[in-house]
């Protein structure tokens, strides 16, 4: 079996297609994978010996200058991307007997797999992007809320037609230059009626949330066994367990100052810090010993040293977390974060701090909830429900979509 799996995002995006083809590499599949250029994403996917097929601008490009992306440039990357995925993925398609997509709004991809007469997966990594009766588009799952059901439907209308604004002039061209019939509604067309949740159960829930059929196989990991830096390593052993202090891809998202807020508030609190760079490039305030930093890591190893993780909430990194047992501190952004940040304040397993803008005092009353010990305990305990498996659920349906085209 012959599997093409394609995204475009950010880390968040590409690491669990690294791990869902790792699955497939296992129970003997080929795999090829399209995404973002960026030169982290092709070597994470080196580790497990698939070359990255580039598709459209890198990521770093996009979303990490001095301010945030804005509206016009989502209508100008839109097209952009579909064109990119006509192109690339028809290539890439060739000889393959499934195509799976993720990622921002992969139109384009079942068009590929349409005009190919191969069977096409859409995958996601939690719901609030399916239309639902009980929530409005963009709202957290379960967020009360006064406007009926009709209001909601009206919501969840305005949002197709968002995205048709986006990318449907594009898609309906690229779509009659090789014959095919025009599409009214791309947000329902790209997500089917029977998307697949990669995410865990006890993380994101989805029973009753979307009229959809959705098929939750369970988060898609990639097992890591990189041994930890030797200068991370030192430090860990130096002392009692730090708190991370991360935000991953965030780049110009991330909260101002947010390393010497971090860094002053564990301080306060009597604990060292291990700050990643990231994307935002965060770097120590000053030269003390208590404080480390760190680049791409091995956060599965890091995360079960760690006395909590303090990040933004991707889904990735909430996992991982989770998975550590590891106490958390989410301060959310965008998308799916407050989401994220949400579950772990009702799992008890860490806080939210809801505000995108802590303060030392803020984050110290934050991380107080973190790191009492009956949030340590609970954060020990949902560890043992989290699911490792995913990947590997996920690869298994994949060969039977495959086998039943």
């Amino acid at each position: 079996m012959r599997a093409l799996l394609t995204t475009w995002g950010s880390r968040g995006d590409v690491e669990p297609l690294a791990g869902l083809a790792a699955a497939l590499l296992g129970l003997g599949a080929e795999v090829r994978v399209c995404a973002p250029p960026d030169e982290e994403f092709a070597t994470l996917l080196a580790r497990i010996g698939v070359p990255l097929v580039p598709l459209g601008p890198t990521v770093r490009s996009v979303v990490a200058g001095p301010k945030p992306p804005t509206a016009q440039d989502a209508f100008r990357l839109a097209p952009e991307l579909v064109a990119a995925r006509f192109e690339t993925l028809t290539a890439a398609a060739e000889g393959c007997d499934v195509l799976l997509a993720t990622g921002l709004m992969p139109a384009g991809a079942p068009d590929v797999a349409e005009h190919l007469g191969i069977p096409y997966v859409l995958a996601c990594f939690h719901t609030l992007g399916l239309p639902s009766r009980h929530f409005r588009p963009g709202a957290r799952p379960g967020t009360p809320s006064s406007q009926d059901e009709t209001d909601h439907r009206v919501l969840w209308k305005q949002d197709a037609q968002r995205v048709n604004a986006l990318y449907g002039e594009a898609l309906n061209r690229h779509r009659a230059a090789i014959g095919l019939a025009p599409v009214d509604n791309v947000r329902d067309h790209v997500l089917t009626g029977r998307p697949w949740l990669a995410a865990d159960p006890a993380l994101c829930p989805s029973q009753g949330l979307t009229e959809l059929d959705v098929v939750q196989t369970g988060a898609w990991i990639l097992p890591d066994e990189r041994p930890l830096p030797d200068g991370l390593e030192a430090f860990l052993e130096a002392g009692e367990p730090p708190v991370y202090v991360g935000f991953g891809s965030m780049a110009s998202y991330a909260p101002q100052g947010i390393a010497r807020v971090a860094v002053e508030a564990c301080r306060a609190l009597g604990r060292r810090v291990v700050l990643a760079r990231g994307w935002a490039d965060l770097a120590p305030i000053d030269d003390r010993d208590d404080c480390h930093v760190v680049g791409e890591v091995n956060q599965q190893a890091l995360f079960r040293r760690v006395a909590a993780v303090v990040h933004h909430g991707g889904a990735g990194t909430t996992t991982a977390a989770a998975r550590a047992g590891a106490p958390q501190v989410v301060v959310p952004r965008i998308a799916d974060q407050p989401y994220w940040a949400a579950r772990v304040a009702e799992l008890g397993i860490g806080a939210a701090h809801l505000d995108p803008t802590p303060t030392v005092d803020s984050l110290h009353a934050a991380l107080t909830t973190a790191l009492a010990p009956e949030t340590s305990a609970r954060a020990g305990a949902v560890a043992g429900t989290i699911r490792g498996d995913g990947a590997t659920v996920a690869a298994k349906l994949l060969f039977e979509v495959a086998a039943g085209r």
